[in-house]
């Protein structure tokens, strides 16, 4: 028997909620074949299965929160043995997504009660269900298998809420000798208010939680220098479409900046440190953290020993990253152990930003966009390729000359650019 523990998806994380299970017991699993999905503030993903067998016990329900290292299922993986029947049907609580407030239909013949429907309701389908009153027998349901879906019912209220149409109104006496005022039909009296209430998420609320606390533990500065990238934006321009054609992916500013960074942090490793009390901790590992944003939050996968990469193995270890990020195939090794962060908001047009630090971190690099601007060069106008960068670090370890001079660095490596360091 194997015993399937919730894992540890950050060094900051206690504990995760159990979104999703995507085997049900009595049913087969491989080894490494996805088991259950999570969600935490670091990492919204796929688990897999930690033995092949069969899976004989579930014990944490869907939308259950609970510790690391807590063993949520019971894998039987003996040879021959004979597997268990199936357990009852958890009366499983759905997500809070959005996207997955659906309710099951029911297979068996029985009377749905108007107010208090049976079934796997979500906390915000139950509560619409309640507070209006609704007959579930009424609603179409236009979500997968029939389910009727949040949008369901706000769809019938909508319809309940419509008015008839208003008979025009006869007069009771003959009309005056002047001419009546124009009748305007009074407005319907609207059955909602015009908000929509949405339980946030479960990764939503744990970032929320996590920002909070990067900014109650450090004191945040933030410096930002204006870097030209002609000279690295005349050399992507020479070898992106050979990237594309050999590797099939492009070649972006990002692994450039990545690679100035290293550089920077070898020549400055308080930037690359973290503090434990009144103990720095100096880290000899390189291992930047990429921010990715996802449909509904954002995650920081690690590009581990990021010094030993050049800019090709840097772009595709940031495809790679990103693209698994956002289908949930990240593993749990892959969110911990940063040591110095980027955040590429240049990505989405901006110019500038202040990143929040991810905790335990001492910095976080943010990179804006590389637009062509007339800049004045020996008294003469010319065009070239800038970006801002900005670094957010703690001031209880690292002061404004020491970043200073980080960014410095960073500036002249990416100036300075050459095509022996791509």
């Amino acid at each position: 028997m194997t015993d399937v523990v919730m894992p540890q998806m950050g060094e900051s994380i206690v504990e995760g909620t159990l979104t999703k299970w995507l085997k049900k017991p009595g049913e087969k699993v491989e080894r490494d074949e996805p088991l259950f999905e999570i969600s935490t503030d670091k990492v919204d993903t796929e688990i897999p299965s930690p033995a092949a067998g069969t899976l004989t016990e579930v014990m944490v329900q869907e939308g259950q929160t609970v510790g690391i290292n807590t063993v949520v299922a019971r894998i039987d993986d003996g040879a021959g043995a004979t597997a268990a029947p199936p357990a009852p049907q958890l009366a499983v609580q759905q997500s809070e997504s959005p996207a997955q407030e659906t309710i099951e239909p029911t297979t068996a013949p029985e009377q749905v009660e108007e107010t208090v429907p049976s079934g796997p309701l979500s906390p915000l389908v139950r509560k619409m269900v309640r507070e209006n009153n609704i007959d579930l027998a009424r609603v179409r349901g236009t979500g997968a298998g029939g389910r009727i879906t949040k949008q369901d019912v706000e769809a019938y209220l909508a319809q309940q809420a419509a008015p008839p149409a208003a008979a025009a109104p006869r007069p009771a006496a003959p009309p005056p000798p002047v001419p009546p005022a124009p009748v305007i039909a009074p407005l319907p009296v609207a059955s909602q208010a015009k908000t929509r209430i949405e339980p946030m998420s479960t990764m939503r609320q744990k970032i929320a939680e996590h920002m909070v606390l990067s900014k109650r533990t450090s004191p945040h500065v933030t410096t930002i220098h204006r870097v030209d990238m002609t000279k690295v934006a005349k050399m992507r321009d020479r070898h992106k479409a050979t990237f594309q054609a050999n590797y099939g992916f492009g070649l972006t500013y990002l692994p450039f900046v990545i690679r100035a960074s290293v550089v920077a942090l070898r020549q400055y490793p308080l930037l690359n440190a973290s503090l434990d009390g009144n103990n720095i901790i100096y880290h000899n590992d390189v291992n930047i953290g990429i921010a990715v944003a996802l449909e509904n939050g954002l995650i920081v996968p690690v590009i581990r020993a990021a010094d030993e990469k050049n800019v090709l193995g840097l772009q595709r270890a940031v495809v790679d990253l990103a693209t698994r990020a956002r289908s949930r195939q990240l593993k749990p090794d892959e969110v911990v152990g940063g040591t110095f962060s980027i955040t590429n908001f240049g990505s989405f047009g901006s110019l500038v930003g202040t990143p929040i630090i991810n905790q335990p971190q001492v910095a976080i690099l943010g990179v804006g966009t590389v637009d062509k601007t007339p800049v004045v060069i020996d008294d003469a106008i010319a065009i070239r390729s800038i970006c801002h960068l900005s670094l957010s670090f703690d001031h209880r370890l690292v002061d404004g000359a020491l970043a200073d001079q980080f960014m410095t660095r960073i500036k002249q490596v990416l100036e300075g650019w050459s095509e022996e360091a791509l």
